[in-house]
């Protein structure tokens, strides 16, 4: 007998890891102070760029003595700029468990070709911190968006470390606890938990990162977008707001915006809780459910923002298709856009919880879950 279509869709259906759901009281008039047709370097400009590393600054608790700037090209530009500055001068260690980290490797070891250990986990996994040594220079993803799995905590990483930790966080960002004391590098982009407009990334430099950009020199060549110092200094106003390229204005209205919504629910602790109580929703499902389970089996390791799931039914023979049909059944109901799984991924589907979700709007989803899976497994059975 055919399954009873849910009641009620969710009241927004955007569960997409990037770009993700804009804050829930988002509307254009809001952006209606954007400093549109005006010069990124006019006072009004510099105002709102500088703004807008401050208030990160500030709900993130970003140390006094670390550099934010706001660069080109998401989060990948951000990353691009720090490896391509400061790799080379000593030996790298590159550590990767999703498609986005074993882009980073692809980087380092085939363009920049550095000396360097690659280590890796399944997707579902993280790598073993355990195994390794911080006095090299380390490359990781503190949140694998595409495989649901984040590092716990900074507690394997040595306060005394010789080499630069150059850590990801673009999925961690504003939804989980960065430990800054271990991190020299740290990259994300707007268009995750705070659900801003695409285009550009975030950059964190700790004092040790600066110290090595003004001491050490690549032996390849930089391109412009990519150049932090002058003279062996640091280039210190593109930390405040003095941007290499010309950034969109509407496009740091909107990050403002997103900003102040973050305050209202209560900084950095009220941004996490909601994108924990988020993912305990599809969390608690999976373990009422026999049919489909994290795809991270720790539950220390599990993201709280792309929760990666998988089918597990014996009667499921095809599980790429199978994972397909169900995000196309929801998509096509508008009960859930964008869930399947990052095309490198292992088949199922990919949910977001950051902060800007609802959670009574992942309850809802479950009851389409749960609907999508027995048509669609019912369709398939008379199929064959």
């Amino acid at each position: 007998m055919a399954m009873t279509k849910p009641a009620t869709r969710p009241d927004n259906p955007r569960f997409s890891s990037g770009p993700c759901a804009k804050i829930p009281t988002f509307e254009l008039s809001k952006l209606s102070d954007a400093a549109l047709g005006r010069s990124h370097r006019a006072a009004v400009g510099k105002a709102k760029l500088k703004a807008a590393i401050d208030e990160t600054r500030a709900i993130l608790g970003v140390p006094a003595d670390y550099r934010i700037g706001i660069v080109p090209a998401s989060d990948t530009g951000a990353m691009e700029m720090a490896m391509w500055s400061l790799l080379g001068a000593r030996k790298a260690e590159m550590l990767a468990w999703e498609s986005f980290g074993a882009g980073w490797v692809t980087d380092v070891v085939k363009q920049l070709k550095i000396d360097a250990e690659i280590k890796t986990a399944e997707y579902g996994q993280i790598v073993d911190f355990a195994t390794v040594d911080f006095d090299n220079d380390v490359v990781f993803t503190w949140n694998g968006t595409t495989s649901g799995a984040r590092v716990p905590n900074g507690d394997a990483i040595p306060a005394n470390r010789e080499g630069l930790t150059i850590c990801d966080a673009t999925s961690a960002a504003f939804a989980q606890d960065l430990p800054w004391d271990k991190l020299d590098v740290t990259t994300f982009s707007w268009q995750k938990v705070m659900g801003g407009e695409a285009a550009h990334g975030m950059l964190i430099l700790s004092p040790r990162a600066v110290e090595r950009l003004e001491s050490y020199t690549p032996a390849w060549p930089l391109p412009k977008i990519f150049r932090m110092t002058k003279g062996g200094k640091l280039i210190e106003g593109i930390f405040v707001g003095e941007t290499i390229n010309t950034p969109s204005m509407l496009a740091v209205e909107d990050y403002l915006v997103a900003l102040e919504w973050a305050k209202s629910v209560g900084g950095l602790k009220g941004l996490m809780a909601r994108a924990d109580a988020n993912a305990k929703v599809l969390w608690d499902f999976c373990d009422r459910n026999d049919w489909i389970a994290n795809l991270a089996d720790d539950p220390a390791t599990r993201s709280n923002t792309s929760v990666c799931l998988k089918f597990t039914d014996v009667r499921i023979k095809d599980g790429a298709a199978f994972a397909k049909a169900v995000a196309k059944k929801l998509a096509d109901y508008n009960a859930a856009y964008d869930i399947g799984a990052y095309r490198d991924a292992p088949a199922g589907l990919r949910i977001w919880c950051g902060a800007t979700i609802e959670a009574a709007d992942v309850e809802k989803l479950t009851l389409w879950l749960t609907w999508a899976f027995e048509e669609v497994l019912a369709e398939q059975t008379e199929a064959a």
